[in-house]
Order: structure tokens, then sequence, then C-alpha cells
């Protein structure tokens, strides 16, 4: 930090300039693109999922191809150019950047622009991840179930743009700093894996009742006095959404609890759909796209979707946390009789489901013992989690006071 600060005080002692984007850079909104361009060989091309999926700040080499012939048709990004999203699902992923740091002209397609600029590539993406960024892009976002910050706003958010001896120094404090998050992350996702097998082997073993007597065969509609699913507001009514009501989506079941969701709905969008309210602790399972057959357990009264099924559990019948446990262990059998590529379920299928049911005593003690394994993998507050979410907080506090600086006054 101290050859920063000293390049600071020697190269820019009033301060440093903030300038907007446009004002240094030329922004080439992309167009066309979709995934089914991809190909294995050709022009290296970056589609803009990929860009919050899997890169990470900067990329030398391209995941997918485009034919020659499609890529005379989409935007092109030279050596040392940014490629930042414009649309996701949620604030977070809008703004992603890498930079390009290829050797090859490569393209991207729409819901991505290309920034050309004369500063250092990686500082710009550094910048792009930064909380400065994020206060900023909250404003100019708009849209509820797509998020979209269009390259014109882009051009407006405002940069410092301190000497490039000062921004290549910070990213070789940065690159330093994430290479060192890379290794420990590493060793911790290791130990945490052999943690999950572990959990996954006990698992395994309260769920043997072989020969148990005393453990009758149900189905998950038996063991339910309510299933539901829920609905859509029409995305076209900006009064739908932005409520107060929590509305869960698919994407957001994910063997977990839930206590909050990332859209809300209106009492109109309420009115106005087949969304309902369900009570706290339903067991819900999502049944289709990416998610299908992963369940979660909402902690708070809320709404879901259509894809979602919602199992209000008969508590003479069963625990709901041990219909949970049980479900989530039988994750590849049930998305086993999905339908169609994304293994698409129905409501029929997840009530058909069978679960074996013994006594209430049993199902608490398994649930005891399950909940034990479930906080030390998964809960981000206890065990390895909590250490990877520490070192990844604690990466983002440097990162976000090197990238801070006092502005120039003129």
């Amino acid at each position: 930090m101290s050859r920063i600060d000293d390049l600071i005080q020697e190269l820019c002692p009033d301060g440093v300039e903030r300038m907007p984007l446009g004002e240094f850079a030329t922004l080439v909104r992309g167009n066309g693109m979709p995934k089914t361009d991809l190909v294995e060989n050709g022009v290296g091309a970056i589609h803009y999922g990929q860009i919050y999926t899997r890169y990470g700040v900067w990329a030398t080499e391209t995941l997918s191809y485009v034919t020659p012939e499609k890529a005379a048709k989409l935007a092109k990004a030279d050596p040392g150019d940014i490629l930042i999203t414009n649309t996701s699902e949620n604030i977070d992923d809008v703004g992603k950047a890498v930079a390009w740091l290829g050797d090859a002209t490569i393209v991207t397609g729409g819901h991505a622009t290309v920034i050309k600029h004369d500063q250092e590539p990686k500082y710009l993406a550094y910048w792009f991840a930064s909380a400065d960024f994020y206060v900023q892009k909250r404003k100019l976002a708009t849209g509820t179930k797509v998020v979209d910050v269009s390259a014109k706003q882009m051009a407006t958010v405002r940069i410092p743009v301190p000497p490039l001896e000062v921004q290549r120094e910070i990213v070789r404090v940065l690159d330093k700093f994430t290479q060192l998050e890379a290794e420990l992350e590493a060793e911790l996702e290791a130990e945490l894996e052999a943690r999950r097998s572990q959990y996954e082997h006990y698992r395994s073993k309260a769920f043997h009742f072989a020969g148990d007597a005393d453990v009758r065969w149900s189905t998950l509609g038996e063991v339910s006095f309510k299933v539901s699913s829920g609905g859509t507001p029409s995305s076209g009514r900006e009064a739908y959404y932005g409520g107060d009501i929590p509305w869960l989506r698919t994407q957001e079941v994910d063997f977990g609890p839930v206590h909050s969701t990332g859209i809300t709905i209106t009492e109109e969008g309420l009115r106005n759909s087949s969304a309902k309210w369900i009570p706290k602790h339903c067991v819900i399972v999502a049944m289709y796209g990416a998610t299908a057959a992963k369940v979660a357990i909402n902690e708070i009264p809320l709404t879901t979707n259509q894809a979602c099924c919602n199992l209000q559990i008969d508590p003479l019948q069963a625990d709901y946390r041990y219909v949970f446990f049980w479900i989530a262990s039988q994750y590849e059998r049930l998305r086993g009789l999905g339908e169609g590529s994304q293994s698409n379920l129905n409501a029929k299928k997840v009530k058909d489901f069978p679960i074996p049911v013994p006594s209430l005593e049993k199902q608490r003690e398994i649930v005891a013992l399950l909940d034990k394994f479930d906080a030390l993998v998964n809960d981000i507050n206890i065990g390895l989690p909590a250490e990877l979410a520490a070192r990844r907080k604690q990466y983002e506090h440097y990162r976000d006071r090197l990238l801070a600086f006092k502005e120039l006054t003129v």
C-alpha cells in the first residue's frame, strides 16, 4: 500500500480526477449470438452469460467460438478491450466485466458491450467489481425480472482515472491478492468437499431402513395436507412488482433455507396472477429449469412462481425437516424422473415420490444428526463456508480500499 500511497502523493497530490466512462472510452453494444451459435472451433467468442459465470477479472483464452461467417456480423473485442454485461436477472451480475488480454480479436453478442479505451485494462476490470461501481449501477439499473444497464447509461459512470503508473501498481497488488485468495480457497474447497462426502455418508446411513418393521412407506403427497404451486404476475406490468410480498423463483431453491427473495410483488400483482401465499416451513421442490428437483424450506411466509411445488407437511405424520433431508438425499433419483433437456418435473411426479416414514421420534433424531452436518457444510455462519466467506470479504475490503481515491477538486 505504501508504494501506491507514495505514487499517488507524487503523481496526483491534489486527488484523482473522476471521468465519465464515455469521455475516455468508446462503447460498442453487442448484437445477436445466441448460445446455439457457439461451436468448438473458429473465432473466439464470449457469450454475455459466461462473463458472470465462467470468467474472472481477465482472460487470455475464450471458452467458446463461432464460425468466421457469424463473427463477421458481431461486435469485435481487440486485445486490451473490456467486455461488460448489460443484462441479468439480478443487480450483482449486471456490469460484470472481463478484460480481454488474448492475442487475437474476438467477438461478443447481445446483452454485452465492448469498451475500447486507453487505460490499463485490468485496472478498469477490477474497478467494475468494486463497491464504488456497485453504488452507481444500482442508480442506473432498470427492470425487475430482468435487470438492465444500457451502454448509454454505462457511459455516464464516473471512474477514478489515476496515472497509468498508479493503475499498474494497483493491478500488481490486486493480482497478488487474487492469487493468494485462489490458493487459500482451493485448500478450503478441498476440505469442504471432504466434509460434504462425510455428510453424504452419514445421510445415507441415516436413511437406511432395510428390514426395519417400524417404518412404513408413503408418498410426498400423502404426508402433506396441502400441495400447491404458484404463479407469475405479468412481467409487462410494473405495478405488479416491487411491493412487500416475497415472491420465490426456482433459481432460489437450492438445498437450504429461504429467508428472503430476490424479487417482490405487490397486492395488485398477487390478485392478478395465480401466485398465492404459503405459510413458513413448507418444503418447496423446484419443478422446472436448471434447479429441477432441488429443494428448500421457506423460513418466512411467501409466494412462489408456478415452477415451485409447495408441500405443507402434515405434522402428525412427518417432521418437515425430515422430509426436506429425504428429498435432498434423493436429488438424482427425483431429477431422473424429469423430462426434456432440463429434466422438468410436474406436481404429480413430486406428490407420487416415495418416502419412508419412521416414528416422529426417529425422524427428529435423524433431523438432529443431519442438522449438525448440514450446518458445518452449508451454513454461511458456521465452519468452512464462513471461512471462505471471510476470505472473500477480506479481499473485497482491500480491493475497494485500493480503488478509493481522494477526488480531485477544481
